[in-house]
């Protein structure tokens, strides 16, 4: 008996569940103010704690992609509830305890492992899930994780109040333990050579033309060409510029234009707003104009944004101005996944993304570091706005490079086709001429 087909748009919001869980890792600044006060410990050892579990975020999505193949989305996503789980709730341990090595530990290592698991397996499933609109689907996921601090940070604000911090801990872990756990339940890919109803309906018609991937690679086939570091150096640029900006935003609105402090973490909610919206905005669009003109456009953007950010005093125009390149931060993230299906195929895409976001993880301790670096160097953010322009535009390059390459092979799938074509003419010509003569 035929198994029934699961419905896609829970599988998104399965997605969603998943991501919204582990996107509450952006809400860690809510945590700090309490470690520091109840421990004296540094701002510096705090946030140490974040940056460890960005690292392992992208480490475990390069180490674990893999896994997510071979065990399918459902285990895997039930892992990462594990680790996940156990890694917010045992930080209570290490509060209770009074200990910041377990905190790097559990929230940094154990934490950041189920980021990296559960961040790559909704996305991965859902582009498989969604051919037709694979842009508008991974940015409903990576728009979860997005928005996830806005849902998370005042949850956690109200348990530190009423049952303390450990505790928050342990009530946090087990919360997100159960949402990624049930989420991960509904996962599974698609049968094989499945098409949404409406879009095959459209084919069969021939009102549409399925596009086919550029290739079927595995994850080691991927690494050996130069697409797959087109994609790899883009989103480490991106996410260089747009993680700094992120880390300086408050001192430098208050700095360059004259921001209170009230207004500048006003400011710093709003920009995760657009940071989320951007995600699936961005995203979506890429769906209209392909990825390649996707890319190329975020980067035009900032590249203008960064080197036009220096010269702006006006409050409201500098703010606009960050918002902007939040939501290319974002667009970034949630085109992505869309990006290495159409070029590498969906035969081992969680394990490729997987690869690609080591650049996360690299780009998370570089963006932050060199722009506090240039701050105490200059006594100024702008020569950071202005090398992270230089940088945009070395990107953008990069993006032209990669349409080109895309547009190379699609000429050379083409002539194999033709090649094929040809082929199988012949070889029909042959046995049709075979067969006439045995008659004869």
């Amino acid at each position: 008996m035929e198994q029934p087909v699961k419905n896609r748009w829970l599988i998104a919001a399965s997605a969603v569940g998943i991501h919204i869980s582990i996107g509450a890792v952006y809400a860690w600044s809510v945590y700090t103010k309490p470690l520091i006060e109840q421990f004296g410990w540094e701002l510096k050892d705090t946030q140490f704690t974040f940056s460890l579990a960005i690292f392992f975020l992208g480490m475990s999505a390069a180490f674990l992609g893999h896994y997510l193949e071979k065990k399918g989305p459902r285990k895997s996503g039930m892992l990462a509830a594990a680790f996940f789980g156990i890694g917010i709730a045992g930080s209570g341990l290490a509060v209770y305890l009074e200990s910041i090595y377990l905190l790097y530990l559990f929230y940094g290592i154990f934490g950041g492992i189920g980021l990296g698991l559960g961040y790559i397996t909704p996305v991965s499933t859902l582009v498989k899930w969604f051919p037709d609109r694979r842009g508008l689907a991974t940015g409903l996921a990576i728009m979860g994780f997005g928005f996830a601090a806005l849902i998370s940070s005042p949850l956690i604000v109200y348990l530190i109040d009423v049952v303390g911090l450990a505790n928050s801990f342990f009530i946090m872990g087990s919360l997100y333990f159960v949402v990624i756990f049930l989420s991960s339940l509904y996962l599974a890919p698609p049968p094989k050579d499945w098409l949404p109803k409406g879009f095959k309906a459209t084919i069969d018609s021939g009102k549409k033309k399925i596009q086919g991937d550029l290739s079927q690679l595995t994850a080691n086939e991927a690494v050996k060409t130069r697409r797959f570091w087109y994609l790899w150096l883009m989103l480490f640029i991106n996410v260089s510029c747009g993680i700094a900006i992120i880390s300086v935003a408050s001192p430098m609105a208050q700095e360059n234009v004259g921001l209170t402090v009230i207004a500048a973490a006003t400011m710093v909610g709003i920009m995760g707003l657009f940071n989320g919206v951007g995600r699936i905005g961005w995203a979506s669009l890429s769906d209209i104009i392909g990825r390649p003109a996707m890319y190329s456009t975020f980067f035009a953007i900032q590249i203008i944004a960064f080197a036009l950010l220096p010269g702006i005093k006006d409050a409201f125009l500098f703010q606009v101005v960050l918002f902007v390149i939040l939501s290319c931060y974002g667009g970034g993230f949630a085109t992505i996944p869309a990006y290495i299906g159409d070029v590498f195929g969906t035969k081992q895409l969680g394990a490729i993304h997987g690869y690609i976001l080591t650049s996360w993880a690299l780009a998370g301790l570089a963006g932050p570091l060199f722009a506090a670096w240039v701050r105490t160097a200059t006594n100024s953010y702008n020569s950071t706005l202005y090398f992270f322009a230089g940088l945009l535009g070395v990107a953008l390059v990069i993006s032209i490079l990669m349409a080109r390459e895309i547009k190379k092979i699609k000429k050379q799938n083409v002539e194999v086709g033709k090649m094929e074509e040809s082929a199988l003419e012949i070889a029909g010509e042959v046995k049709t001429v075979g067969v006439a003569e045995g008659v004869s």
